[in-house]
């Protein structure tokens, strides 16, 4: 508790304008509330609970969740008023105050044959909006929205192994994306989160390097660590809105 007590009181001093009120004892009030987790969704028969890339498990009480359908793996970011910790076997028991599905997606791999279909059109990511955290890649970038047919965005890996890892330690990734020669000029954020538990990650494993194409910089790669813990790499966007999002 004291651990945890302390991890929020640490967010708090951090980020001041997220949080918006700390309580000073040993415990939590109805006022806490996180910045956004990233976390995935756990069914356990007609519930569920979140399994959260910093904090742990998560048992939602709150009773008016009719509306949301759960699926078993779905990736999505919460902010929750944490109640109790160690909760019946969960590390919190918290209510939800916002829950967004975010895309899901596995590795593809790319062939010549597949070339086209995951397209190499320029994504508009800011510095820092690629993390690796709770075994995902989590991506933010701004989506030029289409006018009717979703965009594709693909995380994708090259046919042979020994290209994929790399003598220099690295695993060799590319992020393709999409549009269909289908842009509106009208923008919204975008969020995918990408499974990693098809790659052989070992002790030796330094970290992802991974090209894209970037509308500002052109072809780059972006090296991405994987020895710094979970809580040093995530992030997320307090003001990101994915309802407008059009992706595949």
């Amino acid at each position: 508790m004291k651990k945890l007590h302390g991890l929020l009181m640490a967010i708090c001093l951090a980020v001041m304008p997220v949080l918006q009120s700390c309580s000073d004892d040993d415990g939590y009030s109805i006022g806490d509330f996180t910045p956004p987790l990233w976390a995935t969704v756990r069914v356990t028969g007609n519930a569920f609970y979140l399994d959260s890339d910093v904090w742990g498990t998560l048992w939602p009480v709150n009773t008016d969740l009719g509306w949301y359908e759960a699926v078993d793996g779905q990736r999505v970011l919460t902010v929750v008023n944490p109640l109790w910790d160690n909760y019946e076997g969960y590390d919190h028991a918290v209510k939800l105050l916002r829950l967004q599905n975010v895309l899901t997606k596995g590795i593809d791999t790319l062939t010549p044959e597949t070339e086209e279909e995951f397209g190499n059109d320029p994504v508009v990511i800011c510095q820092g909006d690629i993390t690796i955290s709770g075994g995902y890649m989590n991506i933010f970038f701004v989506q030029n929205l289409p006018s009717k047919n979703k965009h594709r965005i693909s995380l994708v890996r090259p046919q042979a192994d020994e290209e994929l890892y790399g003598e220099d330690g690295y695993i060799h990734l590319e992020l393709r994306y999409n549009d269909f020669d289908d842009v509106t000029n009208r923008q919204a954020y975008g969020a995918v989160s990408y499974n990693l538990n098809s790659l052989d990650i070992t002790d030796e494993t330094k970290g992802i390097k991974l090209k894209l194409n970037s509308q500002k910089n052109g072809e780059v790669e972006v090296t991405l660590d994987l020895k710094s813990s979970d809580a040093d790499n995530v992030k997320s966007r307090s003001d990101a809105d994915l309802s407008g999002m059009q992706l595949k």
